[in-house]
């Protein structure tokens, strides 16, 4: 697997990308270059349309950038194959998407063990980590419960445990707080932000968070701010977080 000097950040460098149709190009991503830091919670804003998601979809190795590179704490992931771009997500990335991709025919439980099925993990034992993640988020009682049986702020902390369960090295939120009202979305933040950022015994935090929002009621959780317009970073802020 290709290794850079970065290990302990994700290199953005000079990303431009551009989606065709037919006869026609379309640039969405022009030079994009940023750092992200272990143990910070980097939020990633703009308006619809800036090129937000494809940026994170290119980070994700899900697409592949038109020039530029990414390497992500170690690893220039377009160097990696397909098949090794794969296995690489699977172990270090998870998500909590907007819509949140629960599996209604599953328990609460069994959502959360799923990736950890996925990689191969015997089913009691990855349903004994589900349990332990599902007390994390405070949502245990509602193990055997189905998903439409949840609230919306319910089903959000469901998909905080499936995505930390891995134990993943970057974790990526597109738009974790849209579903929510206010109250909710500031409890979802505190819980994502202590869980997801928790310390070690040295007192440091080898994770690295991005979330995607335009919703500034969660800016004040933020450590770090990469601002994109058009396309292109418009400017990088570093925030004093209120948690």
């Amino acid at each position: 697997m290709p290794e850079s000097p970065g290990s302990n950040r994700i290199a953005i460098r000079n990303i431009s990308k551009s989606f065709h149709f037919g006869n026609t190009s379309n640039q969405v991503l022009f030079d994009i270059s940023a750092d992200i830091l272990p143990g910070e919670l980097t939020l990633l804003v703009g308006p619809s349309g800036c090129g937000k998601t494809t940026l994170i979809s290119i980070i994700a190795g899900i697409l592949a950038a038109d020039s530029g590179s990414i390497d992500l704490f170690g690893t220039s992931i377009q160097e990696l194959s397909d098949e090794k771009r794969t296995l690489f997500r699977k172990q270090n990335l998870g998500f909590i998407f907007q819509q949140f991709n629960l599996v209604p025919t599953l328990t609460v439980a069994e959502n959360v063990a799923l990736p950890l099925i996925i990689q191969g993990m015997r089913e009691k034992e990855a349903l004994k980590l589900a349990t332990d993640m599902l007390h994390e988020v405070q949502i245990i009682e509602r193990g055997d419960a189905t998903i439409n049986q949840l609230s919306v702020g319910q089903q959000q902390r469901v998909a905080i445990a499936r995505a930390l369960v891995i134990e993943p090295r970057l974790l990526v939120c597109d738009e974790p707080t849209a579903s929510l009202d206010a109250q909710n979305g500031k409890r979802v933040m505190e819980l994502l932000k202590n869980l997801a950022l928790r310390k070690n015994e040295e007192g440091h935090s080898k994770r690295f968070v991005i979330v995607v929002s335009h919703d500034n009621r969660i800016y004040e959780f933020g450590d770090r701010m990469i601002e994109m317009e058009d396309g292109r970073v418009k400017d990088i802020h570093q925030l004093q977080s209120a948690v």
